[in-house]
């Protein structure tokens, strides 16, 4: 019975780490398909070149992972269908180019959560699993900074958007930022 269960537990385990190679697919996908609307601005292309190089490393450690638990597990449908949604409004008219470059912050985030669900299920799941998945605690640690490069990649684009003009990033500007930051936090907290 025991090995049973171990035996769930690993294709729980599997299962997710298909659906973080679907979503890490998807993400190079979008990386692609984002790269030319944002070639004018060298600083923001080079973030997306850089991206797109980190997350076809990754691809491959993935690979290697989900090879350790079988290799034939494939995504849910779900997934499935998720991926066919973003596809087709990142290939439309539809979203902006800020609303694709949150759309693809999302499915970082999804796979910066994906990839940590599976480390904590194999921190419990037994020492043969975590040492399995080792290899994907890079990649987390990739996708969470790359979620973060993403937000700063946003307010560019979400300002040029409802401006035509780049944010200002000064530090006056982030003291400003911290204080309504702040003023948020206090107003909450007294409510």
């Amino acid at each position: 019975m025991v090995a049973r269960l171990d035996d769930t537990k690993r294709s729980a385990i599997a299962q997710e780490i298909a659906d973080l190679k679907a979503l890490q697919e998807l993400l190079i996908a979008t990386e692609q398909n984002l790269l030319p609307a944002v070639s004018t601005d060298a600083e923001i292309r080079d973030r997306f070149n850089d991206f797109l190089r980190d997350d076809q490393k990754n691809l491959t450690v993935i690979d290697g992972v989900l090879t350790q638990f079988g290799g034939v597990t494939q995504p849910r449908d779900t997934i499935r269908q998720y991926i066919d949604q973003v596809n087709r409004l990142m290939n439309g008219s539809e979203l902006t180019l800020y609303q694709k470059v949150s759309t693809h912050e999302r499915i970082k985030h999804q796979a910066v959560m994906t990839g940590l669900i599976v480390h904590k299920a194999a921190q419990v799941a037994g020492e043969d699993v975590k040492q399995a998945i080792g290899a994907l605690n890079q990649v987390n640690f990739e996708n969470r900074a790359h979620q973060e490069q993403l937000k700063g990649v946003m307010e560019i684009l979400g300002t040029r958007e409802l401006t035509g003009k780049d944010p200002d990033k000064g530090v006056w500007a982030r003291t400003q930022d911290a204080v309504a930051a702040l003023r948020g936090l206090f107003e909450g907290i007294t409510k």
